[in-house]
């Protein structure tokens, strides 16, 4: 169901693009821009500090070449006496030789301080101070007045020096000849020069130019920014040439460079000007308005082009996804095998449809998983209720059994002591019968608890295969089956439980003769070295009933038996071969089962790693019996002859020669004869009595014989 907050991937595709570029594009135009103010503010400053030192140089060059002027001129000149006239002219071919930036030229008679001449009007513009200085010009400097103060004011409002040197006239009378200059020339400065306003400030504080008219001959303290400019005076004179920011009004951030020279007056190096070069931040940072001009521009493409190229994207990506959400959503309607979408230019899109594909065949074939474990977990069911049924007939008859052969005796129901042992008997037989079903289910039990252990030792799997096939053998013999034994002649060591061991063995052994009509039972060992391990493999093959392949891998489940008809046909619970198996892996081993059909009969194979035939223990010498020795519940057997069975190369098994023949007698018990060479011996056993024979390598028991 589609959530009104979700969007599409084209969508979500263009706006995440747009959101990811344009702030990281603003942010990079944000610090181009910073950067590039920094940069032109910091050419500015330097700039201007080079423009400070060029207006302190060009203030000394100016005073100088006035003096140098005006010092040439009192020397050559000779004023004539008693005509104001010519006295005008001499002014007039003055003026021409000075320079032009000169304001005002006058001519005064020390005697009585008339002005006999002057190009600038009747007011005096200076007075000669006596003694003169050592370079014969005596400077003076004229402040602009004061607002508010009548009278004809400079429209410039600069500082204005007068300089005075003596002439004198032919008849050796003495005048003052004084001219007027203005400190420097004002010049209009372009939007956006570097060279800046002018600022020519005293040592002692006295600003002697300013654009500020009103500032011109005021001291510093005066101001509100006076701690700044105190900190300029105090860094030019220690010999500093630096640029800063200052304000002179509240509101406009200005920069300014300054540096000091010389008081070009008084020629004293320890009296300083300190002469700034100032202009505006807005005109320091005049060209900024370009780059940032050219910034926007560019911002506005490059959006628009990111706009454009995740537009042609958003298809390109989103229609491999959008066919892919629509294979997965439309999957459960195809009701034919429909191909997943691929050939995508992208190739993690088609890895994406090869996952999908494999995905869709992993859940088709977990559906039929599901669907065979559901069958199976209802045929388990059914199973369940049939191993019930079946345990309880398996537990009921013997315990019927047992109930009515004891009741027969008790009740004297016997007519010998003979047939008494026969019913008692035949309850003691069903009783181990009994016990063994109730040790399966207990055995099952802990299986399924995780409580059934083993403890290993070293052994010789051959003795244990012999004694199983001595308690088989007899199994064997009255069903009339052929028993073949393939063992190894060498003691095959092991590490396992000789209990639990014996009771894998007895069960496989078992299986195969209750599962087997007619044919034979072959035992064999063989020994398989691979990757540098080796071990033992206990193959039991016979020609029974044999089991369909499809239903061979329910073999080893618990409660389980292949068709519920067997358990009618043959005994059972189905424990058998699941306890086998947990007990043979627990030793380390493991065991398989295998059979091509129906009556073609079942191959079982028990795997156990070998172990360093060192570590078996010893055996103890008993006699000079050789391989033939005897177990059994009471000392009652005889033979005739008793052979020592020795043969040479110190072999256990039987010679070529050598038989043993089994016979059962009408009294029910057996007789087995050992036939070596042209001798004969028998031995004669109660039906209580055991015979332990080591097999020979392909021996062959059949019909109760033995051969080689």
């Amino acid at each position: 169901m589609t959530n009104s907050r979700q969007s599409s991937f084209r969508r979500i595709l263009v706006t995440r693009i747009l959101l990811l570029f344009v702030p990281v594009l603003l942010i990079g135009e944000i610090v181009a821009l910073n950067k590039a103010r920094s940069s032109i503010l910091g050419t500015a400053r330097q700039n201007l500090t080079e423009s400070a030192i060029s207006k302190g140089e060009r203030i000394g060059d100016a005073i100088a070449i006035l003096k140098a002027n005006l010092l040439s001129v009192s020397k050559t000149t000779v004023i004539p006496s008693g005509s104001p006239i010519q006295e005008q002219e001499i002014l007039t071919q003055l003026r021409q030789q000075l320079p032009a930036s000169i304001e005002c030229i006058q001519l005064t008679n020390l005697l009585n301080q008339k002005i006999i001449a002057s190009s600038c009007g009747d007011q005096a513009i200076g007075e000669l101070r006596l003694p003169l200085p050592s370079d014969g010009i005596d400077v003076k400097a004229i402040f602009p007045p004061n607002t508010g103060i009548t009278g004809k004011r400079n429209i410039q409002n600069q500082l204005r020096l007068v300089l005075s040197a003596p002439v004198s006239d032919n008849r050796r009378n003495l005048y003052s000849l004084s001219i007027q200059s203005a400190l420097y020339q004002q010049i209009r400065n372009p939007p956006g020069s570097l060279t800046g306003a002018m600022v020519v400030i005293a040592e002692d504080g006295t600003i002697l130019a300013h654009p500020f008219a009103d500032w011109v001959g005021t001291n510093i303290n005066q101001h509100p920014n006076a701690s700044q400019l105190k900190s300029i005076i105090k860094n030019a004179i220690a010999g500093q040439n630096d640029s800063i920011n200052l304000s002179f009004t509240k509101g406009k951030e200005l920069v300014a460079g300054y540096t000091a020279i010389a008081n070009p007056l008084t020629q004293q190096q320890q009296q300083k000007w300190i002469v700034l070069a100032v202009t505006s931040v807005d005109n320091a940072l005049f060209g900024l308005e370009e780059i940032k001009l050219i910034l926007i521009v560019l911002t506005v493409g490059l959006i628009g082009t990111s706009l454009l190229a995740s537009l042609y994207l958003a298809p390109y990506l989103a229609r491999p996804v959008e066919e892919l959400r629509d294979y997965a959503l439309n999957i459960h309607s195809h009701h034919a095998a429909q191909p997943v979408p691929h050939n995508f230019q992208i190739r993690e899109f088609n890895q994406l449809a090869q996952a999908l594909d494999q995905m869709v065949e992993r859940l088709k074939a977990g559906a039929e998983e599901l669907e065979i474990a559901w069958k199976e977990a209802k045929s388990a069911n059914q199973i369940k209720s049939q191993f019930l049924a079946t345990t309880s007939h398996e537990l009921r008859n013997p315990l019927h059994t047992i109930i009515n052969c004891i009741r027969v005796v008790e009740d004297g129901l016997c007519d010998s002591r003979e047939e008494e042992m026969d019913f008692l008997k035949r309850a003691d037989e069903t009783t181990i019968h009994l016990l063994s079903i109730i040790n399966d289910l207990l055995d099952i039990s802990k299986i399924e608890a995780g409580k059934l252990s083993v403890v290993t030792t070293p052994l010789d799997l051959r003795q244990i295969l012999l004694e199983v096939i001595n308690l088989q053998s007899v199994n064997v013999q009255q069903k009339g089956l052929q028993l073949k034994c393939e063992l190894d002649p060498k003691p095959i060591p092991i590490k396992a439980d000789a209990a639990k061991l014996k009771q894998v063995l007895i069960n496989v052994i078992g299986n195969a003769t209750k599962f087997t009509d007619t044919g034979s039972i072959t035992i064999a060992t063989e020994i398989q070295y691979s990757t540098g391990k080796s071990q033992v493999v206990v193959i039991v093959k016979d020609t029974g009933i044999g089991i369909d392949p499809t239903q061979q891998h329910k073999l080893f489940r618990p409660f389980v038996m292949v068709n519920g008809t067997t358990a009618r046909q043959f005994e059972g619970t189905g424990l058998g071969l699941a306890i086998s198996r947990n007990l043979i892996e627990l030793m380390g081993g493991s065991i398989t089962l295998e059979s091509v059909g129906l009556h073609q009969g079942t191959t079982l194979k028990i795997t156990l790693p070998l172990i360093d035939i060192s570590l078996l223990p010893v055996p103890k010498k008993e006699g000079n019996v050789g391989d033939l020795g005897f177990s059994s519940r009471n000392e009652e057997a005889k033979a005739s002859h008793y052979p020592s069975l020795q043969e040479s190369g110190g072999s256990s098994s039987l010679g070529i020669n050598k038989s043993v023949k089994a016979v059962v007698d009408k009294e029910k018990s057996l007789k087995f004869q050992v036939l070596l060479g042209n001798e004969t011996y028998e031995i004669s056993l109660s039906p209580q009595q055991t015979i332990l024979v080591s097999l020979p390598k392909r021996g062959v028991c059949v019909n109760g014989t033995l051969e080689r």
